[in-house]
């Protein structure tokens, strides 16, 4: 494997802060549910779970295939991140 240049080493610092910041928003919102047993608070998680694991799949993706069918991993990246941000938008106008 050929070392990773600047851009790619950027691309691979924002992924694993974008993961981790997700991943601190499904935590707390688990631990809110496991709290409050909310259905509001299991669907936020939820989002964020999609979310994150979209980033992740993203990355992943684009450095095993090398970077190629770009269009194809930013459509189904859109696809799987907007699925993310529909449980999060049910969690903020969900019914008590």
């Amino acid at each position: 494997m050929a070392a990773l240049t600047t851009l790619e080493l950027i691309y691979v610092f924002f992924s694993i802060a974008l993961s981790l910041s997700g991943l601190a928003m499904v935590a707390i919102a688990a631990n809110a549910y496991l709290q409050t047993e909310r259905r509001e608070m299991l669907l936020l998680s939820l989002g964020f779970s999609v979310i994150v694991a979209a980033a992740i799949a993203t990355t992943v993706s684009a450095f095993s295939l090398n970077f190629q069918n770009a269009i194809v991993l930013l459509t189904v990246n859109y696809a799987l991140t907007t699925i993310g941000y529909l449980f999060v938008i049910a969690s903020v106008v969900g019914q008590n």
